[in-house]
């Protein structure tokens, strides 16, 4: 390239910096030719020059339902769809969905995405599942706030006799006219003689946990459960249905929000 060539178009390149801004939407949006031979749209209303997002987007996430409709009452307009998963355990709201007459973005959300209580998983990490005594008398001891009937005095009384009997062999067992289940143990005391009682555990026991963070407690039965082989006792117990009271708390979260949207909730997830 000729330095004639290189000034002819440092010479094109200043005159079309001269050329002055065209106006495509008054004191808004201006096209401007830049020194590359290009034309640029400068967009004096948007972000980068006013500092201000033009519209509402991003999704989030809360725990309860409280939140979900402080959240929604902010944010929602006549257009918002709500849609419920009890699979997923969460409920959905489009902020900016379509509307009738218009397209929108959809991509303003809100999501309730409620999480299990530690008591809730810890329950059901042991239900149906038979472990030794010191290990079942522990875990009925943390979790005595739970425990509704028999009592917690009561539950942490069969408790503490049970790892009293640890050191026993369990000869037999028997079920009572009311239910109840007594193992008979031997205890050694001397190499030459032992000691002989009863352990005395109900047929069923009551708990009540709350499922989620921020949801009220429910109530589940559970039925002791129990294996005596070679005078070695291993105990456990097993919940009535604890997907269905899950699902059950789920529907009252939902019932909470739905008085408290002024739309329908469709039952499935947005697209």
């Amino acid at each position: 390239m000729t330095s004639t060539d290189t000034s002819v178009q440092a010479v094109a390149a200043l005159a079309q910096q001269a050329v002055a801004p065209k106006s495509v939407e008054p004191g808004g949006i201006y096209l401007v030719a830049t020194a590359h031979g290009n034309v640029e749209t400068v967009d004096l209303t948007g972000p980068r020059y006013t500092g201000r997002l033009d519209r509402k987007t991003g999704t989030t996430t809360v725990r309860d339902a409280t939140s979900f409709l402080t959240y929604y009452a902010k944010h929602h307009d006549d257009a918002t769809e709500v849609y419920s998963d009890v699979e997923a355990l969460t409920v959905t709201a489009v902020l900016n969905a379509h509307s009738a007459e218009a397209a929108d973005f959809g991509d303003h959300r809100l999501v309730l995405g409620l999480r299990r209580t530690k008591a809730w998983t810890e329950w059901l990490a042991l239900d149906g599942k038979l472990v030794d005594q010191d290990r079942f008398a522990n875990f009925l001891e943390d979790q005595l706030p739970y425990l509704e009937t028999p009592d917690a005095a009561t539950m942490l009384e069969i408790a503490q006799s049970i790892k009293a009997s640890t050191k026993g062999e369990f000869q037999s067992s028997s079920r009572l006219q009311s239910g109840e289940r007594k193992f008979v143990f031997t205890e050694e005391v001397k190499a030459s003689a032992g000691s002989k009682g009863d352990l005395t555990i109900p047929e069923t026991f009551v708990i009540a946990v709350p499922p989620f963070e921020g949801a009220d407690a429910y109530r589940m039965t559970a039925r002791f459960k129990y294996r005596l082989d070679r005078g070695q006792l291993t105990l456990g117990y097993k919940l009535e249905q604890p997907e269905e009271r899950a699902r059950a708390a789920f529907a009252d979260v939902l019932a909470d929000i739905a008085e408290g949207v002024d739309t329908q909730i469709l039952n499935g997830q947005p697209a």
